[in-house]
Protein backbone atom coordinates (compact mmCIF):
# COMPACT_ATOMS: atom_id res chain seq x y z
CA UNK A 1 0.00 0.00 0.00
CA UNK A 2 2.10 3.35 -1.44
CA UNK A 3 0.65 6.75 -0.83
CA UNK A 4 2.27 9.54 -3.60
CA UNK A 5 3.22 12.86 -2.90
CA UNK A 6 2.88 14.58 -5.78
CA UNK A 7 5.83 16.84 -6.55
CA UNK A 8 4.98 19.94 -9.16
CA UNK A 9 7.63 22.04 -7.82
CA UNK A 10 5.81 23.76 -4.97
CA UNK A 11 6.07 23.54 -1.69
CA UNK A 12 7.99 21.76 1.17
CA UNK A 13 7.20 17.98 0.37
CA UNK A 14 10.12 16.49 1.72
CA UNK A 15 8.35 17.35 5.33
CA UNK A 16 5.21 15.54 4.18
CA UNK A 17 7.58 12.60 2.92
CA UNK A 18 9.03 12.41 6.48
CA UNK A 19 5.84 12.52 8.27
CA UNK A 20 4.75 9.62 6.42
CA UNK A 21 7.75 7.45 6.95
CA UNK A 22 7.49 8.92 11.14
CA UNK A 23 4.13 5.96 10.44
CA UNK A 24 5.54 4.02 9.09
CA UNK A 25 3.66 4.79 5.61
CA UNK A 26 4.94 3.55 2.37
CA UNK A 27 5.67 6.80 0.10
CA UNK A 28 6.72 7.88 -3.01
CA UNK A 29 7.58 11.40 -3.81
CA UNK A 30 7.36 11.48 -8.04
CA UNK A 31 5.77 13.53 -10.58
CA UNK A 32 5.74 10.28 -12.74
CA UNK A 33 2.45 9.50 -14.60
CA UNK A 34 2.79 5.78 -14.37
CA UNK A 35 3.63 5.95 -10.61
CA UNK A 36 0.91 8.09 -9.98
CA UNK A 37 -1.44 5.41 -11.91
CA UNK A 38 0.26 2.49 -9.51
CA UNK A 39 -0.12 3.35 -6.44
CA UNK A 40 -3.24 3.05 -3.86
CA UNK A 41 -3.79 7.05 -2.61
CA UNK A 42 -2.24 10.56 -3.79
CA UNK A 43 -1.82 13.18 -1.77
CA UNK A 44 -1.17 17.23 -3.16
CA UNK A 45 0.60 19.27 -0.78
CA UNK A 46 2.02 23.02 -1.69
CA UNK A 47 2.90 26.30 -1.17
CA UNK A 48 2.74 29.47 -3.65
CA UNK A 49 0.43 30.85 -5.71
CA UNK A 50 -2.66 29.11 -6.89
CA UNK A 51 -1.91 29.95 -10.90
CA UNK A 52 1.70 28.67 -10.87
CA UNK A 53 0.42 25.76 -9.28
CA UNK A 54 -1.71 24.38 -11.93
CA UNK A 55 0.32 25.77 -15.06
CA UNK A 56 3.57 22.95 -13.32
CA UNK A 57 0.72 20.70 -12.88
CA UNK A 58 0.14 21.04 -16.98
CA UNK A 59 3.21 21.62 -18.11
CA UNK A 60 4.53 18.59 -16.14
CA UNK A 61 1.57 16.18 -17.98
CA UNK A 62 0.39 16.09 -14.30
CA UNK A 63 -3.15 17.10 -14.89
CA UNK A 64 -4.91 14.80 -16.98
CA UNK A 65 -3.69 11.58 -15.03
CA UNK A 66 -4.90 13.18 -11.90
CA UNK A 67 -8.27 14.06 -13.37
CA UNK A 68 -8.39 10.43 -14.23
CA UNK A 69 -6.66 8.55 -10.70
CA UNK A 70 -9.06 10.89 -9.05
CA UNK A 71 -12.32 11.15 -10.71
CA UNK A 72 -12.74 8.35 -12.78
CA UNK A 73 -11.04 5.80 -10.71
CA UNK A 74 -12.16 7.37 -7.14
CA UNK A 75 -8.59 7.33 -5.98
CA UNK A 76 -8.30 9.05 -2.64
CA UNK A 77 -6.31 12.56 -2.47
CA UNK A 78 -5.64 14.50 -0.03
CA UNK A 79 -5.11 17.92 -0.88
CA UNK A 80 -2.99 20.23 1.55
CA UNK A 81 -2.99 23.94 2.27
CA UNK A 82 -2.73 25.12 -2.04
CA UNK A 83 -3.16 21.43 -2.84
CA UNK A 84 -6.65 21.88 -1.06
CA UNK A 85 -7.41 24.72 -3.21
CA UNK A 86 -6.25 23.64 -5.96
CA UNK A 87 -9.17 21.24 -6.02
CA UNK A 88 -11.79 23.54 -5.84
CA UNK A 89 -13.31 24.95 -9.26
CA UNK A 90 -10.63 27.46 -9.55
CA UNK A 91 -9.01 31.13 -7.90
CA UNK A 92 -8.80 34.70 -8.05
CA UNK A 93 -5.24 34.95 -6.79
CA UNK A 94 -3.70 37.51 -9.70
CA UNK A 95 -6.40 36.97 -11.92
CA UNK A 96 -8.78 34.36 -12.81
CA UNK A 97 -7.45 30.81 -12.85
CA UNK A 98 -8.74 27.14 -13.26
CA UNK A 99 -8.49 23.92 -10.68
CA UNK A 100 -9.39 20.59 -10.41
CA UNK A 101 -13.38 21.54 -9.72
CA UNK A 102 -13.49 18.23 -7.53
CA UNK A 103 -15.16 20.12 -4.87
CA UNK A 104 -17.65 22.86 -5.72
CA UNK A 105 -16.07 26.28 -4.69
CA UNK A 106 -13.39 29.01 -5.15
CA UNK A 107 -10.02 30.41 -3.56
CA UNK A 108 -10.07 34.12 -2.29
CA UNK A 109 -7.91 36.08 -0.24
CA UNK A 110 -8.87 36.51 3.38
CA UNK A 111 -10.34 39.53 4.06
CA UNK A 112 -10.17 39.74 8.54
CA UNK A 113 -12.88 41.70 9.97
CA UNK A 114 -10.09 43.80 11.71
CA UNK A 115 -6.36 44.88 11.45
CA UNK A 116 -5.16 43.04 14.34
CA UNK A 117 -5.46 39.99 11.91
CA UNK A 118 -2.84 39.69 9.87
CA UNK A 119 -2.54 38.31 6.42
CA UNK A 120 -0.95 35.68 5.74
CA UNK A 121 -2.43 33.90 8.22
CA UNK A 122 0.57 32.41 10.00
CA UNK A 123 0.64 30.59 13.47
CA UNK A 124 -1.43 27.96 15.26
CA UNK A 125 -5.22 27.58 15.73
CA UNK A 126 -7.90 25.50 17.05
CA UNK A 127 -10.72 24.23 14.75
CA UNK A 128 -14.17 23.01 15.06
CA UNK A 129 -14.51 19.64 13.65
CA UNK A 130 -18.38 19.23 11.78
CA UNK A 131 -17.55 16.28 10.12
CA UNK A 132 -15.41 13.22 11.90
CA UNK A 133 -15.02 10.86 9.46
CA UNK A 134 -12.98 9.57 8.36
CA UNK A 135 -10.22 12.24 8.78
CA UNK A 136 -11.22 13.73 12.88
CA UNK A 137 -12.47 10.95 14.38
CA UNK A 138 -11.28 10.19 17.93
CA UNK A 139 -9.32 13.72 18.11
CA UNK A 140 -9.52 16.19 20.81
CA UNK A 141 -12.70 18.52 20.99
CA UNK A 142 -10.99 21.47 19.54
CA UNK A 143 -7.40 20.36 18.25
CA UNK A 144 -4.87 22.73 16.93
CA UNK A 145 -3.30 22.69 13.28
CA UNK A 146 -0.73 24.75 12.29
CA UNK A 147 -1.51 27.55 8.96
CA UNK A 148 0.33 29.40 6.75
CA UNK A 149 -2.05 31.35 4.09
CA UNK A 150 -3.42 34.13 2.49
CA UNK A 151 -5.97 32.24 0.19
CA UNK A 152 -8.88 30.34 1.52
CA UNK A 153 -11.40 28.12 0.26
CA UNK A 154 -15.11 29.20 -0.20
CA UNK A 155 -17.07 25.92 -1.10
CA UNK A 156 -19.94 26.00 -2.92
CA UNK A 157 -22.04 23.98 -0.34
CA UNK A 158 -21.01 24.21 3.52
CA UNK A 159 -22.45 20.49 3.80
CA UNK A 160 -18.77 19.61 1.79
CA UNK A 161 -16.75 22.03 4.86
CA UNK A 162 -15.67 18.87 7.53
CA UNK A 163 -14.01 21.96 9.45
CA UNK A 164 -13.83 25.26 10.52
CA UNK A 165 -11.27 27.91 11.32
CA UNK A 166 -11.67 31.65 12.74
CA UNK A 167 -9.25 34.49 11.64
CA UNK A 168 -10.77 37.82 11.73
CA UNK A 169 -13.77 35.56 9.90
CA UNK A 170 -14.89 31.48 9.35
CA UNK A 171 -13.27 30.06 6.44
CA UNK A 172 -13.33 26.47 5.63
CA UNK A 173 -10.14 24.57 7.29
CA UNK A 174 -11.11 21.19 5.87
CA UNK A 175 -13.35 20.20 2.75
CA UNK A 176 -14.31 16.79 2.04
CA UNK A 177 -16.25 14.75 -0.99
CA UNK A 178 -16.07 11.04 -1.01
CA UNK A 179 -12.70 10.28 -2.10
CA UNK A 180 -11.59 13.45 -2.21
CA UNK A 181 -9.96 15.63 1.21
CA UNK A 182 -8.50 18.85 1.53
CA UNK A 183 -6.99 20.75 4.65
CA UNK A 184 -5.82 24.08 4.53
CA UNK A 185 -3.41 23.51 7.57
CA UNK A 186 -0.09 21.79 6.83
CA UNK A 187 -0.68 18.71 9.27
CA UNK A 188 2.87 17.37 8.32
CA UNK A 189 3.90 20.55 10.55
CA UNK A 190 0.87 20.07 13.71
CA UNK A 191 2.31 17.67 15.24
CA UNK A 192 0.14 14.90 17.38
CA UNK A 193 -2.90 16.32 15.75
CA UNK A 194 -1.63 16.54 12.11
CA UNK A 195 0.20 13.29 11.90
CA UNK A 196 -2.88 11.85 13.45
CA UNK A 197 -4.96 12.93 10.53
CA UNK A 198 -2.10 11.54 7.78
CA UNK A 199 -2.90 8.10 10.08
CA UNK A 200 -6.52 8.50 8.99
CA UNK A 201 -5.94 9.40 5.41
CA UNK A 202 -3.98 6.53 5.44
CA UNK A 203 -6.39 4.22 7.05
CA UNK A 204 -9.28 5.47 4.30
CA UNK A 205 -7.28 4.50 1.45
CA UNK A 206 -6.41 1.36 3.14
CA UNK A 207 -10.38 0.41 3.44
CA UNK A 208 -10.70 1.72 -0.24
Amino acid sequence: MTIAIIDYGLGNVKSVANALAALDIDSVLTSDQQKLADVEGLILPGVGAFGDGMDNIRDMGLYEVILREVKDKCKPILGICLGMQLLADGSDEFGAHEGFGFIPGWAKRLTPSARSFKVPHIGWNDIEVTIQEPLFNSIEETPDYYFVHSYYFEAKNESDVSAWCDHGGRFAAAVQIDNVFGVQFHPEKSQKAGISLLKKFYGFVKSC
